[in-house]
């Protein structure tokens, strides 16, 4: 496949709101490759299209080096992500990878990335992609907020509404795996028992048998752990089979198709997202409004009102990250180099307060996420539109 070119974008106003390093790389550099990995189709192209369209947004220089972008497709499948992978590694010798965006895809992207030395920037939620901090992971970085982070200030807000009880229903895979773990410890911190456990996969027609049992359980609230439009399912069938609790979800549902298919059976769902989700709706107080609404205002003038979704978010912030990252780089090897990947990886784990849509990133040898809580809010969904709900 001949590598993608990105189109050359607007002015992103996100890089006016971000800290942007201007430093140039001397012209007898080499390209810089960056390899792109996203689930473009199959069931998680929600996800992986509205990161590419932010993508699409980027600059066509980094650090003031010129930026080759490749952009393959998995179709949603780990076998195929990691095929790519090593397409990238070893036909295109690029120098850091972007994606992938699911997590059984980024788990098994971490033995070639790391077997390469090449640093990766995954856009999934889990954080078993970088947690711990040891073997391949240590060539792995993540955008989006931790699950943990995320399981932290749902179970605050649960435990400010008077909620003791709740039944799970998760994806039948890592990404149901590291939400029931964290929302599990979490819970306990916060005296709010788990009385009922189900699992569900994303291609399922039918999770009829597994509501009953959520039901009989007879929880205060459910919580639904997945991403994308396949979390609709068990919530229709919960609404349907006429639970009346508070439905909460995980940020993974934070995409414009959730509502559209969800329509009135989603209405009231509540979720801790990331700021650009609800940027119109934050308080003029919060700390990351000023570069999440600079964000969304470009990226809805290029896509359309109500577009915007935090993988677009995520995306988006890969590009002040690389341009932080890069510009030290620059300073210690050559693109095309394996001495350019690890001094491109030790960069990146080294930021400090670098602004990006969703928040602020400072990075070390034990954290390659770098978000705080200023990069975790409660939202709803009120009148078919994702709203700020607190903190």
């Amino acid at each position: 496949m001949k590598p993608h070119r990105f189109p050359r974008p607007l002015a992103l106003a996100l890089a006016a709101a971000a800290t942007l390093v201007a430093t140039a790389a001397p012209s007898a550099f080499a390209d810089l490759k960056v390899g792109v990995d996203l689930s473009s189709t199959g069931p998680a192209a929600v996800i992986g299209i509205t990161s590419k369209n932010a993508m699409q947004m980027w600059p066509d220089t980094i650090a003031g080096q010129k930026a080759d972008y490749i952009v393959l497709d998995d179709g949603s499948d780990p076998g195929a992500a990691v095929r790519n992978i090593h397409k990238l590694i070893n036909e295109d010798h690029v120098d850091v990878i972007v994606g992938p965006n699911i997590t059984p895809a980024a788990l098994a992207a971490l033995d070639p990335a790391a077997e390469s030395k090449t640093p990766m920037i995954t856009l999934v939620g889990s954080a078993s992609v970088v947690e711990p901090q040891e073997g391949p992971r240590v060539w792995a970085f993540k955008m989006a907020q931790t699950d943990a982070a995320m399981a932290d200030v749902m179970t605050r807000y649960m435990a400010a509404h008077n909620v003791k009880t709740v039944g799970f229903i998760g994806f039948a895979d890592s990404y149901g795996d590291s939400w029931l773990k964290e929302f599990t410890k979490f819970a306990a911190e916060r005296h709010i028992q788990i009385v009922a456990t189900e699992r569900f996969n994303r291609t399922d027609a039918s999770v009829t048998g597994q509501v009953l049992k959520l039901i009989a359980a007879k929880p205060d609230a459910v919580l639904i752990a997945g991403a994308g439009t396949p979390t609709v399912l068990p919530q229709r069938t919960l609404v349907e089979r006429g639970y009346k609790g508070p439905i909460y979800q995980t940020h993974g549902i934070a995409t414009p198709e959730f509502i559209k298919l969800g329509g009135k059976d989603v209405e009231g769902t509540l979720f801790p997202t990331q700021p650009v989700v609800v940027a119109r709706t934050l308080p003029a107080g919060e700390p990351a409004q000023k570069a999440a609404l600079a964000f969304v205002d470009a990226y809805e003038a290029k896509y359309g009102p109500g577009t915007v979704t935090q993988f677009a978010g995520d995306a988006a912030g890969v590009y002040p990250r690389l341009q932080d990252a890069v510009a030290r780089a620059l300073k210690t090897a050559q693109p095309g180099s394996e001495a350019f990947r690890v001094a491109l990886r030790e960069a990146l784990e080294q930021a400090h307060e670098v602004v990006v849509p969703n928040g602020f990133v400072t990075t070390s040898p034990a954290d390659h996420v770098g978000l705080d809580q200023r990069a975790s809010v409660m939202g709803t969904i009120r009148d078919g539109k994702f709203v700020y709900l607190g903190q």
